[in-house]
């Protein structure tokens, strides 16, 4: 058996386990939380830069491990990253594995970093419960007109006309 058809099995062998176990780093300090909520018990402080060892991914948290702790993560916090091919490969999935075993040609590589989050489902919706106390918290931030007018004054903002959008209606 030549060098290249071992190199080859090792890694069609290996392929799975990397896909499974992706890579991230906290992009801010941030609580690794007990579960995936606000109010979840912090179980370690994070600090900016950390690697993470991502476990599951749902909604808006992940589940990771880190500094051999696992918890949760707001996504929001984490930076996910994965190297493309900047080349055309011609559509050819396994070209960076037939380059690598090849030998010789090299391709531009580019950094790329996604985050998603999938929004309410109906079943979301239909389970949806008013929640009195947030309503009041968020309404308590609110400003009155002289309040506003005196902040924009003191941080010498002024304002700005701004026209709307082709097609749209002031």
């Amino acid at each position: 058996m030549n060098l290249r058809a071992l190199a080859l099995a090792a890694l069609i062998a290996l392929a799975p386990a990397a896909w499974a176990q992706e890579q991230a780093f906290t992009n801010r300090s941030t609580e690794l939380r007990d579960k995936a909520a606000n109010d979840g018990k912090p179980v370690a402080t994070l600090k900016e830069g950390t690697s993470v060892k991502v476990l599951a991914r749902s909604g808006g948290w992940t589940r990771v491990e880190a500094d051999g702790k696992s918890g949760f993560v707001n996504v929001f916090h984490l930076r996910f990253t994965s190297t493309v091919d900047t080349k055309s490969s011609g559509g050819n999935p396994f070209s960076s594995v037939t380059s690598f075993l090849g030998g010789g040609r090299s391709s531009d590589k580019a950094t790329i970093a996604t985050t998603g989050i999938r929004g309410l489902s109906p079943e979301d919706l239909k389970n949806a419960a008013p929640d009195a106390a947030a309503l009041a918290k968020a309404q308590s931030y609110r400003s009155d007109k002289p309040t506003a007018e005196r902040f924009a004054r003191e941080g010498k903002l002024s304002a700005v006309s701004v026209d709307a959008p082709q097609g749209e209606r002031r």
